[in-house]
């Protein structure tokens, strides 16, 4: 029997209870963005789908798991609020609950943290089938052991996320993006260090190798040209303001410059241009990229997936494998905890969730 036929869609939470119970293995998927991260699924979980509750006075909203990212931000927008952390392949179809299991945050997390800093509360399945729930309504209503931000990146492991609730921030009034080409590569890492601890307030920094940096500036209309001016003369480099820059900003968050191929590998700024010298002797520099300031390398690697592998585990760095040819969620350096292993054996002792 194919993949296809076998493939379960509980219609609601009781639905996948019976699911869970029924069960020997137990791999999600929702909206199919990321299938480097879905592949071999048993249970889609996409018609779990729909926002529950939303108080713009509050800031806050409620939404089932499988609702598409592409909804919440037309809803927030209609208020004029929105995610600050850019979420990631909207358009591709990406769902609150993958974003929340994947980790995956966009180029706002620079200024503003990423998904986990916007989660306020959580309600999952369990390996047990137990309905569990995690934080609160607001930001301080909640005592004990913090269980939204366990369930960040955690791939689905501990258990099947239902019901997400999150802040949200008014939505700024305009944006304008400094486009600064330096002469070479380590002038522009120099550069986005120097950024990085400076106190001019950007509210996106990507490094393009191999020399180049884009700067989002946001806020006040009236503020934004002196700001963008000072960044500028900051770098020291040679500039091009952009002042429409929606459409090139929702490119980057759609990795529209990537191939089917794409890992994600968090990594230290000032670890980059000994990385990057790596990597620049087998992929071009058009598929790979830094972003959040350095903290983040977005590659590429289709076709140099064991060279890529390699210097992963000579740099001892972990990658996600959001979509492509690798044959597990995670390559390059095993980094395992402890601790995720024993919360593991309480939310899913018979290892459903593989």
């Amino acid at each position: 029997m194919s993949a296809l036929q076998t493939l379960q869609k509980p219609e609601n939470q009781t639905e996948l209870i019976d699911v869970i119970h029924s069960s020997a293995c137990v791999r999600l998927r929702s909206g199919g963005s990321k299938p480097g991260l879905s592949g071999g699924a048993t249970v889609d979980v996409s018609a779990l789908s729909g926002v529950l509750w939303y108080e713009p006075q509050e800031f806050t909203f409620a939404a089932l798991a499988g609702t598409p990212l592409s909804d919440i931000e037309a809803l927030l927008s209609a208020e004029g609020q929105y995610l600050p952390f850019d979420p990631v392949m909207v358009r591709a179809g990406a769902t609150l609950g993958g974003t929340v299991a994947s980790g995956m945050s966009g180029a706002g997390r620079y200024r503003f943290g990423g998904v986990r800093d916007f989660l306020l509360g959580v309600t999952f399945v369990d390996g047990c089938g137990r309905v569990l729930h995690g934080g609160g309504k607001v930001v301080k209503n909640a005592a004990g052991f913090d269980f939204p931000k366990l369930m960040v990146g955690a791939l689905g492991t501990f258990g099947v996320l239902t019901e997400l609730i999150f802040k949200v921030f008014p939505k700024p009034e305009a944006s304008v993006s400094i486009d600064a080409q330096f002469a070479s590569a380590r002038d522009a890492v120099t550069a986005m260090q120097r950024l990085n601890t400076s106190q001019l307030e950007a509210s996106a920094l990507e490094y393009l190798p191999p020399a180049r940096l884009l700067v989002r500036v946001a806020g006040s209309k009236q503020a934004l040209a002196a700001r963008a001016k000072r960044i500028t003369k900051y770098l020291d480099a040679e500039c091009q303001l952009i002042h429409d820059d929606a459409a090139m900003w929702a490119d980057v968050n759609a990795f529209s410059w990537a191939s089917e191929s794409l890992i994600k590998v968090p990594v230290n700024p000032a670890r980059v241009l000994p990385l990057d010298t790596d990597l620049s002797a087998y992929l071009p520099a058009s598929a790979r990229r830094y972003s959040a300031g350095g903290n983040i390398l977005w590659a590429s690697p289709k076709g140099h997936m064991p060279a890529f592998i390699e210097t992963l585990n000579t740099h001892k760095l972990s990658g996600l494998n959001v979509r492509g040819d690798a044959a597990k969620h995670y390559v390059g350096t095993s980094l395992d905890n402890p601790l995720l292993t024993t919360v593991k054996r309480v939310f899913d002792p018979e290892n459903k969730f593989s």
